[in-house]
């Protein structure tokens, strides 16, 4: 049970630094877009690749808080993730997830996990 003490405060970690991250590019992005001639779908591919940036750096955040058991603790902070994301559009949009976003979520859960490991093998691991 000793293990387990920081896996909570070590997900919601995870998960306020994933959030923080998106907000911050999401006032970036919106600021290029309004001061340019950009067009959302020229940043697709920079939004995808910050996407998974930004679930790995949670899940770095989340193993090094938890300091073991990383490959858990950052597949649940995606798992999170993914299901905080599908009930904010399915709840507030009235949409469920496209085939390309269950895609893309499963590739958070990898990104995450792997994360969440190298978190705990740089920061939080016993030498």
């Amino acid at each position: 049970m000793e293990s387990y003490r920081n896996f909570f405060p070590a997900v919601v970690m995870g998960l306020l630094t994933i959030f923080s991250v998106a907000v911050v590019f999401s006032l970036i992005a919106a600021t290029i877009l309004s001061l340019t001639n950009l067009t959302e779908h020229s940043l697709d591919w920079l939004i995808k690749i910050v996407a998974f940036l930004t679930i790995l750096i949670g899940g770095l955040v989340a193993g090094a808080k938890s300091k073991s058991k990383g490959l858990m603790i950052g597949a649940v902070t995606a798992i999170l993730f993914t299901l905080i994301t599908f009930l904010v559009q399915f709840l507030g949009y009235d949409q469920a997830f496209t085939t390309e976003q269950y895609m893309y979520h499963g590739g958070y859960l990898l990104i995450g996990a792997l994360g969440g490991m190298v978190g705990v093998n740089l920061f939080g691991g016993n030498s």
